[in-house]
């Protein structure tokens, strides 16, 4: 039986993350992974769907520089050519990490692991081995998830990774959910001239973000002639004749060539033998952690599968903390600060800190300030001039930025800095921001007049 100082059970983000400090601070570490290397990130979430917008981004430059009367024309894109260079990017990068493991010393498990107990692990693969573990980090992810009646076929009711697998564009798509996934997908197909139905049962689309934000996307979209439904839930959905017939709760029917299903994701956790171990789930088996990320007083959950952000950053930056806590290098509990994120397409949002509600349901005197993306010189030079950046205050303090439109994404890593410093007003004007950037609509959201929330 072999022991390692850390085993890490998950190779995506927050599990390869995890591995590789612990390695390079000279601890025997065993990473294990049934799949493929990378996770959901980078084999059917973050990294696929960027390549895909990123090919078609031109389209979209295109298309705005058509409305202005500027060019015209057509262009087609290869779909299965694209696919073939998502597959060359992909299993590029699985080789590079998997070359970064051995250079550093990690041992790649392939299996299935189970916990026997609070020290052992079993992993099951082409031979069944048995392992012990000083500290074990638990970095499973998560994966798709729907509700009884909303299950996907793969032939015509998908999931995201049927979606990224199609070779031409439906005539038209189903999207039901508007968080982050059903909007990315529903922009990349809707370039290529797919009409697009969106629907969300809670009362908005992108319903994690700021309210005012959440409503200028959608008449953006709207704009895009998208049909958009909010505030009503999925009755049902199945193949009738060639096409997809979805029911909503009011009676409504859409009728589409292909659906998408992305109502959530549920943690990956059967089958783990967490019980073994004593770790705790909660809800659909997500791990519960404590103030530094422990399941167990040597078993950390770090990632997707601990339900607190479900962001492929944040299970980064919790599997190194993860490891700096179980060498002792830090006892200070698990802080996160703003954490960024973002909605990418032709569109985009993106927010670092809290909204106005959220600090208004805490009891805190909000004030806001906002910046309108048409002033801005870069927005203008795209052809889209829509879209805001707004702040948010509390005494005086940048609690909270957030801004949707043309290349919004670019401005969260600035953003997270700003809320994280505490800028206040006065600050903004310390720094040079040079001129023309997006960069600057978030200097004049900060300096823009204060209005009560």
């Amino acid at each position: 039986m072999s022991h390692f100082d850390i085993i890490v059970i998950g190779a995506g983000p927050g599990g390869y993350a995890a591995a590789l400090l612990a390695s390079q601070r000279g601890k025997t570490v065993a990473l294990v992974e049934k799949n493929a290397l990378g996770g959901t990130c980078l084999n059917w979430g973050c990294i696929p769907t960027k390549l895909y917008l990123g090919a078609t981004a031109h389209l979209e430059g295109l298309h705005a520089q058509t409305r202005l009367r500027l060019c015209s024309g057509t262009i087609v894109m290869d779909m299965p050519a694209l696919r073939k260079r998502k597959a060359a990017f992909v299993s590029a990068t699985h080789k590079a990490m998997g070359s970064c493991l051995e250079k550093n010393g990690v041992a790649l498990l392939k299996g299935d692991a189970t916990l026997l107990d609070a020290n052992t692990v079993r992993v099951t693969g082409a031979a069944e081995e048995v392992f012990t573990f000083s500290a074990l980090v638990i970095a499973t992810g998560s994966s798709s998830n729907w509700f009884p009646g909303l299950e996907p076929d793969h032939a015509r009711i998908l999931d995201s990774t049927d979606l990224l697998d199609l070779d031409e564009a439906p005539e038209s798509l189903t999207v039901i959910g508007a968080g982050a996934i059903g909007l990315e997908m529903a922009d990349f197909w809707n370039r290529l001239g797919t009409q697009i139905h969106l629907v969300e049962a809670a009362p908005r689309i992108a319903p994690a973000e700021d309210e005012e934000i959440a409503q200028t996307l959608h008449g953006m979209l709207k704009r895009k002639k998208w049909n958009i439904v909010t505030g009503k839930r999925v009755a049902g959905i199945g193949n009738e004749g060639e096409s997809v017939l979805t029911r909503l709760e009011d009676g409504t029917e859409i009728r589409s060539a292909k659906a998408l299903i992305a109502v959530g994701r549920k943690p990956n956790t059967p089958g783990l033998g967490l019980e073994n171990a004593g770790v705790s789930t909660t809800g659909a088996g997500w791990i519960t952690t404590d103030a530094c990320l422990r399941a167990a007083p040597n078993i950390y959950a770090i990632g997707d599968v601990n339900g607190r952000t479900l962001l492929a950053h944040a299970a980064e930056h919790q599997g190194r903390y993860a490891v700096l806590h179980a060498l002792g290098e830090t006892a200070a509990p698990y802080e996160t600060g703003p954490m960024p994120g973002c909605i990418y397409g032709s569109i985009e949002v993106m927010r670092a800190g809290a909204t106005a509600a959220e600090l208004a349901a805490a009891g805190k005197s909000v004030r806001i300030s906002r910046a309108n993306l048409g002033a801005n010189p870069i927005s203008q030079a795209h052809g889209q001039a829509q879209g805001l950046v707004k702040a948010v205050w509390v005494d005086g303090v940048l609690r909270g930025l957030t801004a949707v439109g043309h290349g919004a994404s670019h401005l969260v890593t600035l953003a997270e800095i700003m809320v994280r410093d505490g800028w206040s007003r006065e600050t903004a004007h310390e720094h040079i921001f040079a001129h023309p950037t997006l960069d600057e609509a978030l200097r004049d959201a900060l300096t823009a007049p204060l209005e009560d929330r």
